[in-house]
């Protein structure tokens, strides 16, 4: 359960952070691309592991 909510919440930090240097370094057109994949990856995220995380079925019974 740890590593489902590491990858749904870690990884878009860690790409937040990555994001944050690159605005600071002021390289904006990659600093948008890694807040561009950040949203991304937690709208799936939020959705796959959520789904995971809270046992629901796509049974349709």
């Amino acid at each position: 359960m740890e590593l489902l909510v590491f990858l749904m919440i870690g990884v878009p930090i860690i790409l937040f952070i990555l994001a944050i240097v690159f605005f600071i370094r002021r390289d904006n057109k990659k600093g948008k691309l890694f807040l561009i994949l950040m949203g991304v990856y937690l709208l799936i995220a939020f959705g796959i592991c959520g789904i995971m995380l809270a046992n629901f079925s796509l049974d349709t019974k």
